[in-house]
């Protein structure tokens, strides 16, 4: 991949990025089966860059659509002439794109790309099309259930004479995106992708003090399963009936804290037990978060602990499936009476390890974490990517625990440094 442009500014305007941290030139395209919301994401993504949006539907769609059905010999989709179509469609995208970025820099391009996402002759076209940049590839796709979803919710006519192309693992590099997450989750992840970090505060009163334990919480913090817990709490919906506003005004609480909210008490225990199997079973394929695999382990496995809402069996499973070991103080749902946003889960912890919760550092994504680990006395890291950033109330807000490291002093404590550059 052609290198890109050093991040060297960290100006930010109105929540965007400025111009200098945009690298250039620049070719993002995003790719993904039909109701995956890629449109979605490349239209918020074009307003975060600042850059032309290509969208092949905008391109193409509506001449297609104005032309008389009976000369394309049927729906242009279905027609005897759709692979002359699709060629043509995608050579006018090429084109545009082509022509937005060598005068504007960058450009976000989005369509299916099925054929291109193989790593053929296609893929060469659109390649050479945005030359001399290396296009830099986002795949959006999820559970068919949920597109099939939301071809039906929008209604296109287009949907009811599309052809089912059996899904195929894309044969060029891309940047897997979930369709589960939300736009902001989706930018959250995409933009460091692209060389494009969140500023950090160096200045932060954070770095000045020393720490004898780190304590992590694990969903979001450790390990990225935020789409996997929004799916199978969307299926827990589904099957009980009951609100997905609920459900995401209550992120970061144990799942018997929302089960109590959510469903009268004689149900309580059936949905628990169906919520644990929906999680365990959907724990697979996890990555961890951006830098959280090294950050762990910098930490000495004596002076680290692992205080999740999660309970053994789904905590566990999510370890393991990011390839994380099980440290030896790992507080679960199941230790106390209390969870967070309640402090006893992270006091707890620091209790098994032997030190003051004063002196620990806390590592979380939620709301609930975080004003749990401020009520234990803890210091606090909060990541982006599960909750509003303005949500974060913390000593310090980072995109990735690649953006800070540990120094072990000469007195044994551990101090948070930024990371190099």
């Amino acid at each position: 991949m052609t290198s890109m442009t050093p991040v060297t500014c960290y100006v930010y305007g109105g929540g965007m990025p400025s111009p200098c941290q945009i690298p250039e030139p620049l070719a993002v395209v995003v790719a993904g089966p039909a109701g995956s919301g890629k449109s979605t994401l490349g239209r918020a993504l074009a307003a975060e860059l600042r850059a032309p949006l290509v969208d092949l539907d905008s391109v193409t769609t509506p001449l297609l659509e104005a032309l008389p059905a009976d000369a394309l010999g049927g729906h242009w989709l279905t027609s005897r002439h759709a692979g002359v179509i699709r060629a043509g469609r995608y050579a006018a995208l090429r084109a545009t794109a082509a022509d937005a970025l060598s005068t504007a820099g960058r450009v976000v391009v989005v369509a299916p790309f099925t054929a291109e996402l193989t790593g053929g002759d296609d893929w060469q076209a659109l390649r050479d099309a945005l030359f001399p940049t290396e296009p830099v590839v986002l795949h959006v796709d999820g559970d068919p259930e949920i597109l099939a979803s939301r071809r039906v919710a929008r209604g296109a006519a287009r949907d009811a004479h599309r052809v089912d192309v059996p899904p195929v693992a894309p044969a060029v590099p891309v940047v897997a995106v979930d369709a589960e997450l939300t736009t902001a989750q989706q930018l959250a992840r995409a933009l460091p992708a692209l060389g494009i970090r969140r500023p950090l505060d160096a200045g932060a009163a954070i770095f000045a003090r020393e720490f004898d334990a780190v304590l992590f919480d694990l969903d979001g913090t450790l390990v990225d399963s935020t789409a996997s817990v929004a799916r199978s709490w969307r299926r827990f919906a589904e099957h009980f009936d009951v609100s997905m506003e609920a459900l995401h005004a209550n992120h970061g609480q144990p799942a018997r804290t929302l089960v109590s909210l959510l469903l009268p008490p004689d149900r309580h225990a059936e949905a628990l037990a169906h919520v644990t199997d929906l999680e365990v079973t959907d724990a697979v394929g996890l990555a961890p978060i951006r830098g959280a695999a090294a950050f762990f382990a910098s930490v000495p496995a004596d002076r680290r602990a692992i205080v999740t809402s999660g309970s053994v069996p789904i905590a566990t499973a999510r370890l393991a499936a990011a390839g994380y070991d099980q440290p030896d103080v790992f507080v679960t749902v199941d230790d106390v009476v209390h969870g967070k946003p309640d402090p006893e889960p992270f006091l707890l912890a620091a209790t098994r390890l032997g030190v003051d919760p004063s002196h620990c550092l806390v590592v979380e994504d939620a709301p609930a974490g975080i004003a749990a680990a401020r009520a234990a006395g803890c210091a606090v890291i909060a990541l982006t990517g599960t909750t509003a950033d303005e949500e974060l109330h913390a000593d310090l807000v980072v995109d990735g625990l690649d953006a800070v490291g540990l120094e072990i002093m000469a007195s044994g404590a551990l101090r948070l440094v930024p990371a190099a550059d």
